[in-house]
């Protein structure tokens, strides 16, 4: 598909209508050959329909709509909508009661135009960057899959309907690297919001502390899109950051460990390329990053928030989680309210040592994850699939810690496995970042 915006000026001069762009996703997700019924856990096919059909004959009365209505897009399984129970990605949540209202981020993206496709699977509760689902089946990364590659998660469902034309663009949330490792397995865009700049009304959360809401899409272009509406704006494109001047600070040490040959090779091309461009590139090591390990040594501010929230489903309902989430969330029960106090300290201290570190740079750049994606397979056994969660969540993590928002382009070559190339700038910097993020893209994917 092509970006938002030019899906947009299709609509309005009429090469395009609302309900063959509707048809095309239904279509891909309803092929019997595709991961249509793994990516989504709902469709809302007849309900898409109509309001296309509405979206359509308003523009052929000249009637006003919204630029971006029609446009097809999906939702991940934890957002309220009217009517129908919350799961996210569970089945711990069967007996509640429906959502009364629409979340803030559903209204928005209503109120823009945006016709809601379905919600899409995910991880139990966000609760891992691997994306695997017992309950539902885990959606096939697009990338080799024969081979049976896990998606990244926790937006599972959500990057694989973009990644294979099932919807134009997804909304995820992203509390350790949700919306940017599935990205980066999958070969398309994410993008981490500063974690107050999208409302969370509506959403279930995982940690109230770090939980952020952000879009998946095609382009960097695309998530400025939604980003904007997201954030309560019109859905305004970002123009691209001058290349000539940039300064971005490539991060070493904590960040560059345990990169596989293929991530190493895509993210020492991109910089390569970014250099030719003009962009002005200086290698900065930040000691105290490696300390996140000990820090979070205890669980962590998602631990400590997680266990807090699934307490009484822990108590009532544990038989319906998936074993090794639930593992994971009994674990914060170990944490004490000092550890808690001590961690709250600790973040602030490291948040003002990287701004003092980093202040005289646009943007930061890492990779966003250090491996490619394994093979579910490979992930049966817990020993196996504890220590790979935690390092594809290493990177990415340490954006939400940090409360900075960052963003994860695809940097690897056509037909190879897919590698993220990660920026992060400082807090409420994201539409600076969205537009330095635009011209990196650019010079990335142009070679």
């Amino acid at each position: 598909m092509s970006n938002l915006v030019d899906m947009s000026r299709k609509l309005a001069r009429g090469k395009v209508t609302s309900r063959e762009l509707v048809d095309r996703c239904l279509s891909a997700i309803a092929d019997s050959e595709g991961e249509g019924s793994r990516a989504f856990l709902t469709v809302y096919e007849e309900r898409a329909k109509a309001e296309a059909d509405h979206i359509d004959q308003a523009r052929t009365k000249g009637l006003h709509v919204p630029s971006f209505a029609g446009i097809p897009i999906s939702i991940k399984d934890l957002f309220d909508v009217a009517g129908e129970v919350t799961r996210a990605g569970s089945r711990v949540l069967d007996e509640e009661a429906a959502a009364a209202v629409d979340c803030v981020v559903v209204s928005r993206l209503r109120r823009a135009g945006f016709v809601l496709l379905g919600k899409t699977n995910m991880t139990e509760f966000a609760y891992s960057g691997l994306g695997m689902n017992t309950h539902f089946g885990t959606p096939l990364n697009p990338y080799d899959r024969p081979s049976g590659r896990i998606p990244g998660g926790s937006t599972s469902g959500g990057a694989v309907s973009v990644a294979d034309g099932m919807a134009a663009a997804t909304i995820g949330t992203d509390t350790g690297g949700s919306c940017r490792i599935p990205a980066a397995f999958c070969g398309i865009v994410g993008f981490k919001s500063t974690s107050a700049r999208v409302p969370r009304q509506g959403a279930f959360p995982l940690s109230k502390t770090l939980d952020s809401i952000g879009p998946l899409a095609n382009s960097v272009s695309c998530c400025a899109v939604l980003d904007s509406v997201l954030s309560g704006g019109e859905g305004v494109d970002e123009e691209s950051f001058p290349e000539i001047g940039l300064r971005i600070g490539v991060l070493e040490g904590y960040v560059t460990e345990k990169l596989d040959d293929h991530v190493a090779a895509s993210y020492q091309t991109a910089l390569a390329r970014l250099s030719s461009r003009g962009v002005t590139l200086k290698p900065i090591t930040i000691n105290e990053l490696g300390e996140l390990p000990h820090v979070n040594r205890n669980g962590g501010l998602v631990g400590a928030d997680a266990y807090a929230w699934h307490r009484t489903y822990l108590e009532s309902r544990a038989e319906h989680y998936d074993p090794w989430v639930r593992a994971r969330f009994e674990a914060g029960k170990a944490q004490s309210a000092a550890d808690y106090i001590e961690l709250i300290e600790q973040r602030a201290r490291l948040i003002a040592v990287v701004r003092k570190k980093a202040h005289m740079f646009d943007a930061l750049a890492l990779p966003t994850v250090q491996i490619t994606p394994p093979t579910i397979a490979s992930l049966s056994d817990p020993e196996l699939s504890n220590p790979i969660n935690l390092l594809c969540l290493r990177n990415t993590a340490v954006g939400n810690f940090l409360d900075r928002p960052a963003i994860s382009i695809p940097c690897h070559e056509l037909g190879t496995a897919p590698v993220g190339f990660m920026l992060m700038a400082d807090t409420g910097q994201d539409r600076r970042l969205l537009a330095i993020a635009r011209g990196v893209e650019y010079a990335i994917r142009s070679g």
